[in-house]
């Protein structure tokens, strides 16, 4: 089990059968690419859901269209070709390597989102976390995988001054979409 997923499990407890079995292939033949093994680790374990009320994982053919990834890819995509078409400028990292590509996997209540920074040449697992502002082009980049990412937001080892300051809670909690 990945380190990170494991450290996500002590602080805040998967629930009881949530979590339902992928087709990670199918998923991958759908995107035309393969997703990190922290994931799809993350999904097979707490399955889609919010933490602390506020960060949304998104997951393969979740059943609330607007937490689905795949649904998320697709508008996401649509949305940026019209922003930059329009003249809002890509982040940094997107104009220093134009062959890569924005890939949501978590939203937040505010309308954030987190995205695979995925590099053309560069396997899933080395894709790095960015953050978008809401209504905005303010982008943030970390150097880490989501699984990391997420527990170093849980755990306050970083924090991303976009995402609110009231994220992440004193108490974790993750609640499952199937408890929705």
């Amino acid at each position: 089990m990945n380190a990170h997923i494991q450290r996500l499990i002590r602080l805040v407890a998967p629930p009881q059968g949530a979590a339902r079995p992928r087709e990670w292939g199918d998923v991958a033949r759908e995107l035309g690419i393969r997703l990190p093994a922290d994931y799809r680790e993350l999904i097979d374990t707490y399955g889609g859901g919010c933490f602390d009320n506020y960060l949304w994982l998104l997951e393969p053919d979740c059943p609330k269209r607007p937490y689905d990834l795949l649904s998320s890819v697709e508008e996401r995509n649509e949305g940026f070709e019209m922003l930059w078409e329009e003249g809002e400028e890509k982040p940094a990292q997107l104009l220093e390597a134009p062959e890569s590509r924005l890939i949501p996997w978590a939203s937040t209540d505010n309308g954030e989102f987190i995205y695979w920074l995925a590099s053309t040449g560069t396997h899933p697992d080395g894709w790095t976390v960015m953050v978008n502002e809401a209504r905005g082009a303010w982008w943030e980049h970390f150097e880490v995988g989501c699984a990391e990412f997420l527990v170093s937001l849980l755990a306050g080892e970083i924090r991303s001054e976009i995402l609110s300051t009231s994220f992440p809670l004193p108490d974790h909690e993750f609640r499952s979409f199937a408890s929705f």
